[in-house]
């Protein structure tokens, strides 16, 4: 009997001992993230756009640049007419915007080799330059700069490409 008294003493020390674990187990909290609440919806109200606000006096002092593109012949930088008339346009522009100065930037074909159209593209641009100030405009409010063929507008091989890359390019200062 003895032996059944210490069994049964030992299964009641087992369970009491389960239910001590299981009892602080129990009493854990749990955390659980509450979903939030959506917005409540917009009012039915009509909603007016505002407009924008007007310009800064720097922005209504720094003109748009909108002039065009001279282009040449192949390995040539005589001014073509189309060029010419393109040049009248701009030097028109220019006239009208006596703050804006321009980079004119010479252009070549991939045809020919880098010091040869390094060269073109310097007598392009001063080429296009030159006309400007025949037309009145000052010197001193344009530069050039040669690219030759390093930085083509039309990454093509073929004759329509090479006619697009051939140009004077005018960029803002």
């Amino acid at each position: 009997m003895r032996l059944k008294g210490r069994t049964s003493t030992l299964v009641f020390l087992g369970l009491l001992l389960t239910l001590a674990l299981s009892a602080g187990c129990a009493s854990r909290k749990q955390v659980t993230t509450a979903e939030p609440a959506p917005p409540p919806p917009p009012p039915a109200e009509t909603k007016t756009e505002t407009p924008p606000p007007p310009p800064t006096s720097t922005e209504q002092e720094k003109p748009q640049l909108t002039l065009q593109d001279a282009f040449f012949d192949f390995d040539d930088f005589s001014l073509r007419s189309d060029a010419k008339a393109s040049l009248d346009a701009d030097a028109k522009y220019l006239e009208q915007n006596s703050g804006a100065n321009v980079v004119i930037e010479g252009h070549c074909d991939e045809r020919g080799s880098v010091e040869y159209n390094l060269a073109l593209g310097e007598k392009r641009a001063r080429a296009a330059r030159d006309y400007l100030v025949s037309y009145g405009i000052a010197g001193g409010r344009m530069t050039t700069i040669s690219y030759g063929k390093e930085r083509p507008f039309d990454p093509g091989h073929d004759e329509g490409a090479w006619a697009k890359n051939r140009r004077a390019h005018f960029v803002s200062k």
